[in-house]
């Protein structure tokens, strides 16, 4: 048995908004968002990591609930890596276009460089370059 893909499923209070805000960052689309419920995004060179973002009703009914926007709390971290400090910084600022919010500015961090940041939805994510990977 071998794992193909992996998504990561997100709920969204404004699936427009979310759209516009992983556009700008230059993601590629991986929906034709013609129901309405979802939104999705390729993430990495290879196309095997797909995050969707549903609406709240269309997320939490198959779950049996207790699926939400995070509020004060991280749900979970992805880290996005980048090829260099100069690219983390770059990453930084189009975040910031985009009207992403910065929590954590760029910095070093032990041998890397990295910033932190959440979307619109407060989903958090940040870019990291570690010399070597």
């Amino acid at each position: 048995m071998n794992v193909r893909l992996i998504w990561g499923n997100y709920v969204s209070g404004d699936l427009e908004r979310t759209a516009a805000f992983y556009t700008a960052l230059g993601f590629k689309r991986n929906d034709n968002m013609e129901d309405g419920e979802f939104v999705s995004f390729v993430f990495g060179d290879t196309s095997r990591f797909i995050i969707n973002f549903f609406t709240e009703k269309r997320l939490s009914d198959p779950m049996n609930g207790g699926l939400s926007i995070p509020k004060s709390a991280n749900e979970l971290i992805f880290s996005l890596s980048a090829d260099s400090e100069e690219e983390v910084d770059q990453w930084a600022e189009k975040v910031k276009q985009a009207g992403g919010t910065i929590s954590s500015p760029p910095q070093k961090f032990q041998q890397g460089y990295t910033f932190a940041f959440s979307d619109p939805d407060g989903h958090k994510f940040n870019f990291l370059y570690w010399p070597g990977m």
